[in-house]
């Protein structure tokens, strides 16, 4: 096998030219499948979140801005052939965490710091996303074969893992997890599976699964041939049977695709792991051959839907955060679409914990919270002539544990994605207000709507600061009204339930009517 000599520099420069490219490109595979479930989708709701998305992503492509505020995780998986030689004294770790150091604070297109130094205490963010989480395979070739690929919070908290009997059903242990998992996750988007090896082995096949191109619908037109292409297809019918649809909102697609990665494993054992992936599906593939770094050309923006989003503009309510009282909120309906104007605060887990802090203490806090509505999100910092960078919300039910709190001090309004916990209901119907989602995987388009933004409070906690935000029409969906109903719960069951009953021969029955009353 012959020598290739690879210099550290072009590792480093094609780790932060990949990152930044998935940062605003999603996968060809991911828009075919997103746009063709769009395109038969049925639910109101879903359909329009899906319309978000993909209006999303056709704008982060065109302006080169992140997809989604949660710049990810970096994950690198690294095939390093027996005859290559990386030139440099650095290590493959220090090599690849330059990359993502220069990527995250890219002066054109700044990423998201998300990362904190100890998960135990201080919780101090890094500042430049770093360090990454490297995986390295020395493989029969002679050449460098790298992954890159950023994993959002949202998604990857929702990971899960348990070791089967061996005579148990893979497929229902899936489906059965999938339904306890919430809208957290943002779907529409892939499950990762990795089933066999070791406990870790299992987790790290089922997160590389996820980086394989989209071809569900392509295996249904041709037929599944193979027992793992059939489970494939089985878990994908029966994880979108279950009706969750896209945000949680209830629908047709829950998942675009189901990937599955096996190992050999103890013949006492049969571990299991299940990484779901969100909307932001972001990884790329590239080869180092030693003629230097990679180069990664964008597709062409002619290939995204180009689809009208106010067509149904005129159905939504106008609500003026200015002068919102809780009377006001109480004429919400759950599923109602609210367009919001007027000043809205910005705030997420550490300025939540600061804010309970203060209050346990008996100090006065730094921002009145009465009569106000609350987004949970932290942006990417602006460039250019932005007032602020992609700014979608954080996953609400994290904040559940503030809920009593908050509500306790006058806040009208929260605003996150996915589903509130019962705890956070019962607040919710006894304070008499409202929890609202925004859609996830929509951060560029959201922030379209936020025309000013400064930092009220707490400056030192970077993207986790509170925020003042001023904002027109900001696009929004009743999640739980003021009597306690949630989508999350209704959506999902309308839809498992038309789904059910359209599978008898003899029914006749029209899909679910919009969810506002």
């Amino acid at each position: 096998m012959k020598t290739v000599q690879i210099r550290g520099e072009d590792i480093t420069v094609s780790v932060a030219d990949s990152l930044q490219f998935i940062s605003y490109t999603h996968p060809r595979s991911f828009i075919q499948h997103l746009s063709a479930a769009w395109q038969r989708e049925r639910s109101a709701p879903a359909r329009a979140a899906m319309a978000q998305i993909l209006v999303n992503s056709r704008m982060a492509l065109l302006g080169r801005r992140p997809i989604c505020q949660d710049t990810g995780v970096v994950n690198v998986f690294l095939k390093i052939g027996r005859g290559v030689r990386i030139e440099g004294d650095s290590s493959l770790q220090q090599l690849v965490d330059e990359g993502v150091r220069r990527a995250y604070r890219n002066r054109d297109n700044p990423l998201r710091p998300s990362i904190v130094a100890s998960p135990l205490f201080e919780r101090v963010n890094t500042g430049d996303n770093t360090p990454a989480a490297v995986h390295v395979e020395i493989v029969e070739r002679d050449d460098i074969e790298i992954t890159v690929a950023a994993k959002g919070g949202g998604s990857e908290n929702k990971a899960r893992f348990a070791v089967l009997l061996p005579s148990d059903d893979v497929a229902s242990w899936v489906v059965d997890t999938v339904s306890t998992l919430g809208a957290g996750w943002c779907p529409p988007g892939l499950l990762g599976i990795g089933v066999g090896g070791t406990a870790e082995q299992a987790m790290l096949i089922a997160k590389q699964a996820l980086t394989e191109p989209i071809d569900m619908n392509e295996l249904l037109a041709r037929g599944a041939v193979t027992p793992l292409e059939k489970l494939r297809a089985d878990i994908f019918t029966r994880v979108n049977a279950l009706g969750i649809g896209a945000q949680g909102l209830g629908g047709l697609t829950t998942v675009l695709d189901v990937k599955i990665r096996t190992l050999p494993t103890h013949a006492a054992s049969l571990p299991i792991a299940l990484i779901p992936n969100c909307a932001a599906d972001r990884h790329v593939t590239f080869t180092l051959d030693g003629t230097g770094a990679a180069t990664f050309e964008a597709p062409d923006a002619g290939d995204w839907p180009q689809i009208v989003l106010d067509q149904t503009a005129g159905a939504a309510r106008h609500v003026d955060l200015n002068t919102l009282t809780r009377d006001g909120v109480r004429q919400w309906r759950v599923g109602e679409t609210l367009l919001l104007s007027g000043g809205l605060l910005a705030a997420r887990d550490a300025a939540h914990k600061r804010l309970a802090t203060l209050i346990a203490n008996g100090e006065s806090l730094p921002v009145s919270l009465a009569g106000r509505s609350i987004y949970y999100m932290g942006p990417v910092d602006p460039v250019r002539d932005e007032v602020i960078g992609p700014a979608g919300p954080t996953t609400a039910s994290r904040l559940d544990g503030f809920m009593e709190l908050m509500l306790g001090h006058g806040v009208l309004v929260t605003i996150g994605k996915g589903e509130r916990g019962p705890a956070a209901i019962d607040a919710i119907r006894r304070h008499g207000v409202a929890s609202l989602i925004a859609v996830g995987g929509a951060a560029y388009l959201l922030s379209k709507a936020i025309h000013s933004s400064r930092i009220r409070a707490f400056p030192d906690l970077g993207m986790e600061a509170i925020r003042e935000l001023e904002v027109r029409e900001f696009p929004v969906i009743v999640a739980v009204d003021s009597r306690g109903r949630s989508i999350h719960e209704e959506g999902p069951a309308q839809w498992r339930e038309h789904l059910l009953t359209a599978r008898r021969p003899e029914s006749g029955t029209a899909p679910p009517e919009a969810h506002a009353r």
